[in-house]
């Protein structure tokens, strides 16, 4: 079985370039949004605590079958931990047997990333240029690397209450060739800027964003908003906005339309993608692209992943699945077992 460790990962993207690889990751995202009526769908399993949440996001296409383990810890910085841990499993169907073992922590940031840029695409104006960023946390390099990638996007406002973030995404992002500006608010950060991403991490209902600070044909990317009691949008927001979800029934549930009343309209993006829906009808509408993550988007980044390390040095085969010669006789792998320890002693008494 193929095992991708994070050291692999890493040194894939450098390989590729991280632009490069968000802009071929969108395309299988595309693909497979395009085939959304093919996936098994269900709102992810979640254990939910007091310190945060350990989710289990499976899918499949009738081909492969694909989950992720993830966890969602807010405070988990305190203790010099990342408040997000994944990783991701692919397997065949017609033998049940996985084929890929990967970490999906980095993976995970890559694949919002690539889903809000794509999203952007379909549903921002097309002379978007600017964006302001509030969070500076884990997930805001790939966020800005995305819609440079993209969306052409040049200048970039960012926010963020703590200063110690706020420096480490400037220095992250020093080569970028992203004009950055940091703003001494959020306010500052999202006037006359043409798309809004908020990717704050705290695990409570918060208004990052007002109703005032959003004028007419602003594309808002809303990413932090992600678990039953958090959300970043005052709801008067949305009610003034087309909004946009990924799997409906799961964002009602996590999103910022948990806010709302359970008729309150929605579009899953997928129909916008395949044009069974109008994405943005005017240059003056609002759009929301209310983003939870959906288990697709990780399946997707699984197929992506398979395909770009099949033939490299990028993974490691791993002894994970057991492999008798006699696929009935299980139980003869532990007596060879036993055999192969019962010599050993023999034959290093012997060599006395």
């Amino acid at each position: 079985m193929r095992y991708v460790s994070v050291k692999n990962v890493i040194d894939l993207i450098a390989s590729i370039g991280i632009e490069a690889l968000l802009v071929d990751l969108a395309a299988y995202l595309e693909e497979d949004f395009r085939r959304w009526e093919s996936f098994e769908k269900v709102p992810r399993y979640a254990s939910h605590s007091k310190n945060g949440v350990i989710e289990l996001m499976p899918t499949s296409d009738g081909a492969k079958f694909g989950f992720k383990y993830v966890t969602g810890h807010p405070k988990n910085f305190e203790l010099d931990l990342q408040t997000v841990c994944a990783f991701g499993v692919l397997s065949d169907v017609a033998t049940g047997y996985p084929e890929l073992i990967s970490e999906m922590t980095i993976l995970t940031a890559l694949r919002t990333a690539a889903t809000s840029a794509l999203a952007a695409r379909f549903l921002a104006r097309t002379d978007a240029r600017s964006m302001a960023l509030i969070g500076l946390g884990s997930q805001s390099e790939f966020q800005a690397f995305a819609f440079k990638a993209m969306l052409g996007i040049r200048k970039l406002r960012v926010f963020d209450i703590d200063t110690a973030a706020t420096a480490k995404f400037v220095n992250n992002m020093a080569a970028s060739g992203i004009e950055i500006m940091v703003a001494d608010s959020g306010e500052e950060a999202v006037v006359g800027t043409d798309i809004i991403t908020t990717v704050t991490a705290d695990k409570r209902k918060a208004v990052i964003l007002s109703d005032n600070l959003v004028g007419a044909g602003v594309h808002i990317n809303a990413v932090g908003g992600d678990c039953p009691g958090k959300t970043e949008l005052q709801a008067a927001i949305l009610e003034r906005a087309s909004v946009f979800v990924e799997f409906e029934p799961q964002t009602r549930i996590e999103g910022e339309i948990q806010q709302m009343s359970h008729d309150f309209p929605v579009t899953e993006f997928w129909r916008v993608v395949t044009g069974a829906h109008v994405g943005r009808q005017s240059r003056e509408e609002i759009t929301i692209f209310d983003s939870v993550g959906f288990a697709m988007e990780d399946f997707t980044m699984l197929r992506f992943l398979s395909d770009r390390v099949e033939g490299t040095e990028f993974y490691a085969d791993i002894d994970l699945i057991t492999s008798p010669s006699d696929p009935k006789n299980l139980f003869g792998l532990l007596e060879a077992g036993a055999k192969v320890r019962a010599v050993a002693p023999r034959l290093i008494s012997g060599s006395l």
